[in-house]
């Protein structure tokens, strides 16, 4: 049982809890403090301000994410003199900031322009010199815009604390203090992973995804293209949010019909490649097992993982599977076995992926994935920017009739659909290489210990008399834990997952903004998606990827066998060490 402590606030007693903060004390009783810097998942840094409160006895004005209660404290969160206090603060804000909010890409969801109409700003008080930069374009998935940064050090706070990829710094003091990569770097000659997390996390718009959503309108209206969709599984899970709905409602029908609407000709489901990597990456783990090969095998679906893998962890990069991602895997299979099918010339297809992940963006651009000289996936677009286009080409997405994706790519089983959580690609590849390895099939397929947002999770499995050790890391922070324990001991593990984003592709950093009520990398939505695909798993009636009959047929017509020498040519890949430069907090290269 917690203590508690009686504290006053407005000259009103409440029971509390001792040792949290005020802010904490006030969301739970029903004061909400304004605040910007301020992020549940991230360490306190009281930067900004706006939080500050009135506690009696204090010659100062206190920051309430910072300040712990005590018994018989009393709190005035909401005095003239505050709220003057705090206009004031914001304006200095608002008046070193653009001036362009009707065109903003976070109009109508950024926190600073709430915080302003909460707080009654209705002009602009100081003119003088403002702070002008150019915008960061260099990198593939992410951009930034230093002149729309607030200095809560959000994004700085991220990337060391929860990503432990350290990109981020502050640089410079006073007017001309800034956040950016060591040396002014750009993005895409820093360590940055184009993971997205900073722009989830960022209050204004400070940080974006690259953006390809006018590109992609001018090619849906070529006639001389096929143009193809895929849809990855936890975009269906989240996109329902860009549109007012709560978290959790799966939307997959609706996505498709949305996007035959937009202009797509076809719609296949990214889950169909998700069976198809199980299949090779399961059956590269049992070759690894019987053949003495290099453990314990990893993962390599993340496309921000591979990348830091590449920069951090070279050491270990012949212990990842040579599987590509599951939209990789779909664009090689688009132009090539998809494109004789229908007998066109892959060079007239538009391969697009509607994805929950920026670094989806870095991975379509990297040459190893290229098929024939052809890029595999054309353009990326983020959940968040599929949402966008539908409302901008007037789509009724929430009454709209849902349609089924296109076959022989859209069928997939509910193992495709785990895919897209924490855990998901483990225990979709256990349940088939179960069968491979024993000729049995597992009945308990809802491997439990493998779920839920513990940063680091175990599970074992017999497979025919051997006892099979896994390990399961989301958020690339706990991932260079995980690798640690890998050099440490060698022989802990035979298999592990890694994704990129906290609790896994559901946490992608091109998911949609959170509204009003909610926080980017909330434990509570995350898991709410999370649930949105194990129901789309349960009730699949196929339920383990060596079951879908599209997958049996595609290895009969083309592929042959799981690691067979088309495979390896269509579905696999290689990765190369990458010197880090430009690491915050540690030893910095040039």
């Amino acid at each position: 049982m917690k203590e508690k402590v009686i504290v006053y606030f407005n000259n009103k007693p409440f029971e509390v809890e001792a040792e949290q903060t005020i802010m904490q004390a006030a969301d739970k009783i029903g004061f909400h403090i304004p605040r910007l810097c301020y992020h549940p998942s991230l360490s306190i840094e009281g930067a900004c301000r706006v939080c500050i409160v009135e506690v009696e006895g204090m010659r100062n004005y206190v920051a309430s994410c910072a300040f712990p209660v005590s018994e018989g404290m009393r709190i005035h969160t909401n005095t003239k003199e505050i709220r003057q206090a705090r206009r004031d603060i914001v304006e200095l804000i608002l008046d070193n900031h653009p001036q362009d909010c009707h065109t903003c890409e976070r109009d109508g969801i950024c926190e600073l322009q709430r915080l302003a109409y909460a707080m009654g700003l209705r002009q602009r008080h100081f003119e003088g010199e403002r702070k002008r930069y150019e915008k960061d374009l260099s990198s593939a998935a992410v951009i930034r815009d230093p002149e729309k940064c607030i200095l809560c050090g959000r994004c700085v706070r991220l990337c060391s604390e929860v990503q432990k990829a350290n990109t981020l710094g502050f640089a410079h003091r006073g007017f001309k203090a800034n956040v950016m990569p060591a040396y002014d770097m750009g993005l895409n000659e820093s360590v940055c992973t184009g993971c997205g997390q900073c722009v989830n996390v960022c209050p204004t718009a400070a940080f974006l995804e690259k953006n390809y959503t006018q590109e992609l309108f001018e090619r849906l209206n070529d006639p001389e293209v096929i143009k193809v969709a895929q849809v990855a599984p936890s975009v269906r899970a989240a996109i329902g949010e860009a549109f007012g709905l709560e978290p959790g409602r799966a939307m997959a029908g609706e996505t498709v019909a949305a996007l035959k609407r937009l202009g797509f000709d076809y719609v296949f489901d990214t889950q169909f490649s998700a069976d198809l990597t199980i299949m090779e990456e399961a059956s590269e783990l049992l070759e690894r097992l019987q053949s003495g090969g290099k453990l314990p095998m990893i993962t390599s679906c993340s496309s921000a993982w591979m990348k830091c893998l590449e920069q951090f962890h070279p050491d270990l990069i012949p212990n990842v599977s040579t599987c590509k991602s599951p939209m990789s895997m779909m664009g090689a299979l688009t132009k090539t076995y998809w494109a004789d099918k229908i007998k066109t010339d892959p060079k007239k297809i538009l391969a697009v992926a509607v994805m929950c992940c920026t670094a989806k963006k870095y991975e379509a651009a990297r040459p190893e994935l290229r098929v024939n000289g052809m890029p595999a996936t054309d353009l990326v677009i983020t959940t968040r920017e599929a949402a966008w286009m539908f409302k901008s080409a007037g789509i009724d997405f929430l009454n709209i009739k849902p349609e089924r994706f296109d076959e022989p790519l859209g069928l997939s089983s509910g193992a495709g659909a785990i895919f897209g959580a924490t855990g998901g690609v483990m225990e979709a590849a256990i349940r088939t290489a179960y069968e491979l390895c024993t000729g049995e099939t597992l009945l308990e397929i809802e491997l439990e210990s493998l779920r839920g947002f513990k940063g680091i999770k175990e599970g074992k499995v017999m497979m025919d008399g051997k006892e099979i050790r896994v390990a399961v890391a989301h958020g690339l922070g706990n991932a260079n834990e995980l690798m640690d324990v890998v050099r440490a001991d060698p022989e802990r593990y035979h298999f592990i997952e890694i994704m990129g984003c906290p609790g896994g592709c559901i946490g992608g950093g091109g998911q949609p903004y959170a509204g009003s009520n909610s926080i980017p990398l909330d434990e509570e939505c995350l898991r709410k998606r999370a649930e949105a695909l194990y129901g789309i798993d349960r009730a699949n009636t196929i339920r383990r990827s060596h079951e879908n009959p599209h997958v049996q047929r595609i290895y009969k017509e083309l592929l042959g066998r799981p690691l067979s020498k088309k495979s390896h040519e269509l579905l696999h890949t290689h990765y190369s060490a990458k010197e880090p430069r430009g690491i915050i907090g540690n030893e910095t290269k040039e």
